[in-house]
């Protein structure tokens, strides 16, 4: 079976919200969960993130695995596909909140 492809002959990506909206959160907790392969293989996952947020590297950590979002957005930004890459770009707006709020509030 041939996978459908665009004139061009790239894979047709869907253009939707919702799309972009999972891709951007998930995209950097993959980024996070690969910090945490990387370096803290020893630990427990959930020792890693007590050990995070009690040493007030949590949003530090957060803020540089949403960078994993730009090469996304510019992709489908590349494809001409707008509304998935507006998901994007609020997924990356709801992850600044939360690093506001563990920054400052945590």
């Amino acid at each position: 079976m041939q996978l459908p492809t665009s004139i061009n002959g790239v894979f047709n990506m869907k253009d939707h919200f919702l799309l972009g909206l999972l891709l951007g959160l998930l995209a950097p907790t993959l980024g996070i969960l690969g910090f945490y392969l990387f370096n803290f293989s020893d630990k427990n996952l959930l020792e890693f993130l007590e050990l995070s947020v009690s040493e007030k590297l949590l949003s530090p950590l957060l803020s540089l695995s949403c960078v994993i979002n730009l090469g996304v957005f510019y992709l489908f930004i590349h494809f001409e596909r707008y509304s998935t890459s507006r998901g994007i770009i609020f997924s990356t707006f709801i992850y600044g909140f939360a690093i506001v709020v563990l920054k400052f509030f945590i």
